[in-house]
């Protein structure tokens, strides 16, 4: 059942869950910001939160590179890879801020998938590196961790309640999502070729 955010189902709007407009506005926060804050807990229930630089591909997934040794990578191998994210900018003014949040698993990446995905996290770097598949693979300390997304909520609205304002979010599909995510790319493809052809 769909329902308006309300203090009864903890301030999430469902109704909007495939509205276009807060499909768009997730898909930009996850496009224009590069750090995230990556939520963990140990196996005995202590949380632990990590600012990491992220890349994302078709299926929004969302990959970093961490050391093994790091708590919130530890957490991720004794906790069966519970994680929560959250994307946003924080430096505009205070009240004005839209998050992207993601709850699902993560993993350690495969190694043969290693050097596609290093290639997503270069392209999102503003600095360039010379670092390869071998940095993150056997005897490296790193290593890249992929999370699947399992349910997402984008900012909503913030509605009067008495004399207060109260934060919103609209639960998003995923599979909406990733089809934004994909019609953006094409619409990329052909703006540049055609821009290329122009020329």
């Amino acid at each position: 059942m769909f329902e308006s955010a309300s203090v009864g189902n903890r301030w999430v709007n469902t109704i909007d869950f495939q509205n276009p407009e807060a499909i768009a506005k997730a898909f930009q926060i996850m496009e224009n910001n590069i750090y995230c804050t990556l939520s963990t807990c140990s196996f005995d229930g202590y949380p632990w939160v990590s600012p990491v630089f992220f890349a994302y591909d078709d299926n929004c997934n969302i990959y970093w590179s961490s050391a093994i040794e790091s708590k919130h990578s530890q957490n991720l191998y004794s906790n069966d890879g519970k994680v929560a994210i959250a994307i946003f900018n924080s430096s505009v003014s205070e009240g004005t801020a839209d998050g992207l949040y993601f709850s699902g698993t993560a993993s350690e990446l495969q190694s043969e998938e290693t050097q596609k995905i290093l290639k997503l996290l270069l392209n999102r770097a503003k600095r360039k590196h010379n670092r390869t598949a071998d940095d993150y693979l056997n005897d490296s300390p790193r290593r890249i961790y992929q999370c699947q997304p399992q349910e997402a909520w984008v900012t909503g609205e913030r509605l009067p309640f008495g004399n207060q304002l109260i934060d919103t979010k609209i639960q998003i599909c995923l599979q909406s999502l990733r089809k934004h995510k994909n019609q953006n790319s094409e619409f990329r493809i052909q703006d540049s070729e055609a821009r290329i052809n122009k020329g």
